[in-house]
């Protein structure tokens, strides 16, 4: 059972992977790199891909989302973990809180969103009702509550194309649509998971309370300093869940579901 690890903002490092080798891998949407190695309690190797690209040199709304995962499922990838640092609309989820989403919405703009585009790929109306892995939540929480850490098992990600942060006023609206947390790269990636049969969990981190929430303006090294105060917690959290997720899957996030 192959697994991968998508790294968002603060997560850059494969070192916490043995044996950890980068390769170059090209797809019908453009080349990306990838790393794998070992982690110990996992049979085979783990992939980690920098969603930002290194030194964080790709903003959100350019991310080649549809290579990444493309790239994943051509290397024989199952399960997909990622990690998204998001600001909070829910004043129960507090900074350093994980949050498994299960849900999300969709504010994006004009990012390639699908690979159903007719021709080759055909066209395909993927269901969404259940985006995210049950199975690797449940997993991913558990390791959570072992770490000692808050990790809250249920959430609605919401999406905004960036690479600004929102008004006040659309943290609001936000807020009355059912909205947990935001961040911006939530979609497509899960719904390109979705599509290629792929289990798919996002551990979102807390960072801050979203504008008109918080009490100061935002900025992005607030984001930053506290995603490297929760990236050993976040490491462990992942590697605590990984060994449990070998098994067959037993969710219907297969191919056999999307049609």
């Amino acid at each position: 059972m192959k697994m991968a690890v998508i790294g968002g903002t603060g997560v850059y490092d494969p070192s916490w992977l043995s044996h950890s080798v980068e390769q170059e891998v090209e797809t019908p949407f453009g080349v990306t790199r990838v790393t794998h190695g070992r982690l110990d309690g996992v049979d085979d190797d783990v992939f980690f891909m920098n969603r930002h690209g290194a030194g964080h040199t790709v903003p959100p709304h350019l991310v080649n989302y549809r290579a990444n995962i493309w790239a994943l499922h051509q290397l024989g990838v199952k399960r997909v973990v990622a990690t998204a640092a998001v600001g909070s609309l829910n004043v129960a989820m507090a900074p350093g809180t994980f949050v498994l989403c299960d849900q999300f919405l969709d504010f994006t703009k004009s990012r390639a969103a699908t690979f159903h585009n007719g021709g080759d790929f055909g066209v395909v109306h993927t269901d969404m009702t259940v985006p995210y892995c049950p199975d690797m939540r449940s997993a991913i929480a558990r390791a959570g509550r072992h770490a000692g850490i808050s990790t809250v098992d249920g959430g609605c990600y919401v999406t905004t194309e960036g690479p600004r942060f929102e008004t006040p006023a659309e943290i609001k609206a936000y807020r009355l649509l059912g909205g947990d947390v935001v961040g911006m790269t939530g979609v497509p990636e899960v719904v390109l998971a979705r599509e290629l049969g792929l289990c798919y969990s996002t551990i979102a981190l807390v960072t801050n309370y979203a504008a008109g929430i918080a009490a100061d303006v935002l900025t992005h090294q607030e984001v930053l300093d506290v995603m490297a105060q929760n990236v050993a917690g976040l490491r462990g959290v992942i590697a605590g869940a990984l060994p449990r997720l070998q098994h067959d899957r037993l969710c219907g996030c297969g191919p056999d579901a999307q049609q």
